[in-house]
């Protein structure tokens, strides 16, 4: 008889929770590259909560940071495919959208507030458009970067100073072209090998945002942060065009409020990590020394204007117009 009242009492409680059970209707696989702690992935943290909670567990989310889905292209390859939904991109978009370029150009914004202007006007919704349409991938919010600073051994305040001086850089043909334009001694190199060698003076300086510099204790290898500010840029959270439109009104409008909750959180945590950054950077040795920018960006001009296809260079006037 117990065991009988036991069989009833579990297929009773199946019973109850079986429409729990199928309460999602929805699941976003949202994949990117920050670890964990990363501010991107507490604003992603702050989508998912938000997103679960207006749409009353209709939409469950799933966050895979560190790469887990695979790297940022494998991921956008995925969600083009169906098998992931979501991520966090920037200029590789110009693989499908040129006018995405325009998110890494060097000294094509002049700071922060030039930069919001263009994402937020015409010039970023013909971007985001450009993706949607030819990626398949629908722009949702989007986060600043901190700007890529230079570091050296030697103070340089003007492009004079940095003459002969062996620079690495990523292994994009517009920062070579730019950087030798400047007078630099531009060297591609992967990022895993930049410590080393700057260590045993294969190189004499290279660049990066703050919170690179930082987290690859360039510190203990190079002696200042040359504010050059040579590169602001920004990047998309994007969410498959197909995976959205599946949607109803009502849920779509679920995801579209939340990104724009994330996107206001993680502004606010990028100010403040951008001041902690410096702060950590100093008491680490390091020394900051103010650029004459101006004199950079007209020396640079010209070969950031001859990498740039008619489509582009429209777009990068259009910007300096701003």
């Amino acid at each position: 008889m117990l065991k009988q009242l036991l069989a009833s009492a579990v297929i009773g409680s199946s019973i109850l929770a079986a429409p729990f059970a199928t309460a999602t209707d929805y699941t976003l696989k949202f994949g990117h590259l920050a670890n964990e702690e990363n501010i991107w992935n507490k604003a992603a943290e702050r989508f998912k909560k938000v997103v679960e909670e207006e749409s009353d567990g209709r939409i469950d989310v799933q966050i895979f940071p560190n790469e887990q889905l695979g790297t940022e292209m494998e991921v956008i390859n995925s969600i083009q495919l169906g098998t992931a939904d979501m991520t966090i991109t920037g200029e590789s978009l110009q693989n499908w959208a040129p006018k995405a370029a325009m998110m890494a150009v060097p000294y094509a914004f002049r700071d922060s507030e030039h930069l919001r202007k263009a994402v937020e006007g015409d010039i970023g919704k013909q971007i985001e458009q450009q993706i949607e349409e030819k990626a398949g991938l629908v722009p949702i919010a989007w986060f600043e970067r901190g700007p890529r600073e230079l570091t050296s051994n030697q103070p340089i305040k003007k492009p004079s100073d940095l003459d002969g001086l062996r620079l690495r850089v990523p292994n994009v043909p517009l920062f070579v072209d730019t950087w030798q334009a400047l007078g630099a001694k531009p060297t591609p190199m992967a990022f895993s090998e930049v410590f080393t060698s700057l260590q045993q003076g294969t190189i004499d300086g290279q660049e990066n945002p703050l919170s690179l510099i930082e987290s690859a204790s360039f510190n203990e290898v190079q002696d200042y942060v040359n504010m050059t500010d040579h590169v602001h840029s920004w990047i998309y959270v994007v969410i498959g065009k197909n995976k959205l439109e599946s949607m109803p009104e009502d849920l779509q409008e679920v995801v579209l409020d939340a990104a724009q909750q994330m996107q206001s959180y993680e502004a606010k945590l990028f100010d403040e990590d951008q001041k902690r950054l410096r702060n950590a950077l100093e008491e680490a040795g390091m020394e900051f020394v103010e650029v004459d920018q101006k004199a950079f960006a007209d020396e640079a001009e010209p070969a950031v204007k001859a990498s740039l296809n008619d489509e582009q260079q429209k777009l990068y006037e259009a910007i300096q117009d701003l």
